[in-house]
């Protein structure tokens, strides 16, 4: 038996109802989280195996991962209006597993291109599961402290974040610094070269069997689990809402310009998740070390999170929270373009701390009283997670092709993002009242 959750007359009993439903859930962002945060290690990775010249190749990585999102997010609206979000969840699970073994030919035939359509295929199952999970975590209690919940499932999924680079790099890119200076030095000989480069490729055969094997199974825990489905027709609206009485999807400014917002906060998320170890490679860092840097970035993140379960709602809001994040990650991009080396790092590590509650924060207030618009709200918003695709191309592409020096191509993509995210948190989320 299902239950039917609208928290609009939620008792206390159906919110305490809500607590095996966030286990569950927490559970799965651990599960997504893990094959989420892989893509800095497989950057540098990449780069090697699949003998890639320029950062622009390499960021194609993210490119294609994320631009899935863009893709996919609306057919992933129509596919739950037919599966309900248990299901979906299921399938968007069993979809990313099928992306993950499509790694074990490419790692054969060192195609970068293969390579790149399996991130694409688990980015499609991702953009199932994040259209899904992301208005289902909102809805399963009060509004107003769903950027609490969020924050609950981030830890989850970025405590997998930390976990999986430190694995996946200790794996694929152990002692990746001499193997690639013993690349380098038998160039001339084609033999040993792809000797040493088919033996490299073949280490991301057995973990990426381990994902897909792991996925399936936490998808059938999901089927077989007693995780409710929500009213898919009668989602929540905030007490604090004017009634919805509006015709059109086109009518909620504050959504669009969330849309946007989001685009951003992606963008500046992966730039500092996914981009900080290619950052740390163009100063001159050394690979063994940089392979570990997205580990730092989650941590930040990870302390964040922490902070959001704390203080909302209790002490500060989510908009209020939002601006603090803003703000911080206006101050740390400053940091970043003024200083180098291990300092720059550790102030891009940093932005991982203002990034924490900007998705908790952003994804509530933007379908805030959107009624029955919501889950075709939602699928646009995570289409805008093609943020993440975006923006890492453009710091590359500054790069390789303006020739514009590494630490102002950085800030040149991420400082505009935080000053809009600031204009959203302060008014932009109110325009639609």
């Amino acid at each position: 038996m299902q239950l039917n959750l609208n928290v609009n007359d939620m008792p206390q009993k159906v919110i305490f109802r809500s607590i095996p439903p966030i286990i569950i859930m927490s559970i799965l962002f651990f599960s997504f989280g893990f094959v989420t945060w892989l893509n800095g290690t497989l950057i540098p990775f990449l780069r090697i195996v699949c003998e890639l010249k320029t950062d622009t190749q390499s960021f194609l990585v993210t490119f294609s991962f994320y631009m899935a999102y863009f893709f996919l997010a609306l057919p992933s609206s129509v596919i739950l209006k037919r599966t309900g979000y248990k299901n979906g969840i299921g399938l968007g699970l069993v979809i990313i597993g099928v992306g993950s073994l499509l790694f074990i030919p490419a790692s054969y035939s060192r195609s970068f291109s293969l390579f790149l359509v399996g991130l694409f295929v688990q980015g499609a199952g991702l953009a199932l599961l994040q259209t899904a999970s992301n208005p289902y975590i909102t809805m399963i209690g009060p509004m107003e402290s769903a950027a609490k919940r969020i924050s609950i499932m981030g830890i989850c999924n970025k405590t997998a974040g930390i976990i999986s680079p430190i694995i996946l790099a200790s794996t694929i890119l152990k002692n990746a610094g001499t193997l690639e200076t013993q690349i380098n030095h038998v160039a001339g000989n084609s033999i040993e070269k792809e000797q040493l480069l088919a033996a490299l490729s073949a280490r991301i055969i057995f973990p990426y069997i381990i994902i897909s094997i792991i996925l399936v199974l936490t998808a059938v825990m999901i089927w077989l689990s007693g995780l409710p489905d929500i009213d898919q027709e009668k989602e929540v609206t905030s007490t604090r809402t004017v009634p919805n009485s509006k015709k059109s999807i086109f009518q909620y400014p504050h959504l669009w310009l969330g849309i946007i917002c989001l685009f951003l906060y992606v963008g500046v998320e992966v730039m500092a998740g996914d981009a900080i170890g290619t950052y740390g490679k163009a100063i001159g860092l050394p690979l063994n070390e940089t392979k570990y840097f997205t580990s730092f970035t989650l941590l930040a993140m990870l302390v964040g999170y922490a902070l959001g379960i704390i203080f909302i709602p209790k002490y500060l809001t989510q908009q209020t929270c939002l601006t603090i994040s803003a703000i911080t990650g206006i101050l740390f991009s400053i940091c970043i373009f003024i200083t180098s080396g291990y300092v720059a790092i550790t102030f891009i590590a940093l932005l991982g701390l203002s990034n924490a509650l900007m998705w908790p924060a952003i994804f509530p207030l933007a379908i805030n009283g959107l009624g029955k618009y919501t889950k075709t709200a939602s699928a646009l918003l995570v289409m805008s997670i093609a943020g993440g695709a975006i923006i890492p191309l453009v710091y590359s592409w500054l790069k390789d092709h303006l020739h514009i020096p590494n630490h102002a191509a950085f800030f040149i993509c991420i400082a505009p993002s935080y000053l809009y995210i600031l204009f959203y948190s302060v008014k932009g989320y109110r325009f639609s009242k």
